[in-house]
């Protein structure tokens, strides 16, 4: 029997789909593990903050 996914991931899956917009920002190779790491040294516990706050501070400033 192959199952794709417990109920659970199903589950939130769907409530992700329903509640946010995904972005797919490319960086060259290397950068991604640079901002990981700027982030956690910043005290970001999710990389996921960390860019949301940097497009955030960047319209601001515009």
């Amino acid at each position: 029997m192959d199952r794709k996914g417990t109920a659970a991931t199903k589950a939130k899956n769907k409530y992700n789909l329903n509640n946010y917009d995904r972005l797919y920002p490319y960086v060259e190779k290397g950068k991604k593990q640079y901002y990981e790491l700027e982030a956690k040294r910043q005290g970001y516990e999710s990389f996921n903050q960390f860019i949301i706050d940097a497009i955030e501070e960047k319209i601001k400033r515009a």
